[in-house]
């Protein structure tokens, strides 16, 4: 048992599903998984193990912000020895080409977080995800049908932010989406070696104005939840 989950040791797949809502963390694993057992309720923060196809899969709420998954993330790491971890979140587009329910991944996170700190850093550090995680993405992609589409995206520490412009400067420079999470957990990933993708269903759009509901952010976003557990258990 780590400090924030409640699991035993054996108790978390080698690849783990990380949804900021914990009751998408329960809807992925009453919808999707054979047999899922639930391991972790501390905080409310849900997590399962269940298999999909067969194959032993977990799914972990992390809650909101860098924070939160860097402790969440960093405990799966560490204490479980967790190899392969999937962020399944939301983020808000900034081009109109991007569009509301399209997956977004993120090759690269820029950000705004001083999360990099901690690590003693001489310099400026490029958080990028897992090429081996990715290239699996691409073949289930191929396989199920699912699309989506990979560039940079910016995880951000502040939700709301005063100046109404602010995000238009990442969009210039080709910065896909935002959301707040991405970034941390490819640092964790980084110094321990494992393995790490973040993938995003676009909720909110900053020039159409459009967003999903909470409702439908938790239900309706399975296109990405499929993908997620298609590329894990590849």
């Amino acid at each position: 048992m780590s400090i924030h989950i409640a699991a035993e040791q054996g108790a978390v797949a080698e690849s783990v599903l990380l949804p900021g809502d914990p009751q998408r963390a329960a809807f992925i694993a009453e919808n999707f998984l054979e047999h899922p057992r639930l391991y972790n309720d501390i905080r409310g923060m849900y997590g399962y193990t269940g298999t999909y196809h067969g194959v032993p899969v977990s799914v972990q709420g992390t809650g909101m912000g860098m924070p939160s998954i860097g402790i969440y993330s960093w405990e799966l790491m560490t204490e479980y020895h967790v190899q392969n971890l999937v962020r399944i979140g939301t983020a808000g587009s900034f081009h109109e080409d991007i569009k509301i329910r399209d997956i977004v991944v993120g090759l690269a996170a820029s950000t705004d977080s001083n999360y990099a700190h901690s690590f003693g850093l001489p310099g400026t550090y490029a958080p990028c995800a897992s090429y081996e995680l990715l290239s699996r993405l691409a073949d289930a992609s191929a396989k199920t049908g699912i699309g989506f589409r990979a560039g940079n995206i910016l995880s951000s520490d502040v939700f709301y932010e005063c100046d109404p412009d602010w995000w238009k400067s990442w969009a210039d420079m080709g910065v896909m989406a935002v959301e707040m999470e991405a970034a941390a957990l490819y640092m964790n990933a980084a110094r321990t070696r494992t393995n790490a993708l973040a993938m995003m269903t676009i909720s909110d759009h900053f020039i159409t104005g459009e967003s999903a509901s909470s409702q439908e952010r938790k239900e309706s976003f399975t296109d990405m939840m499929r993908l997620a557990l298609e590329t894990v258990t590849a």
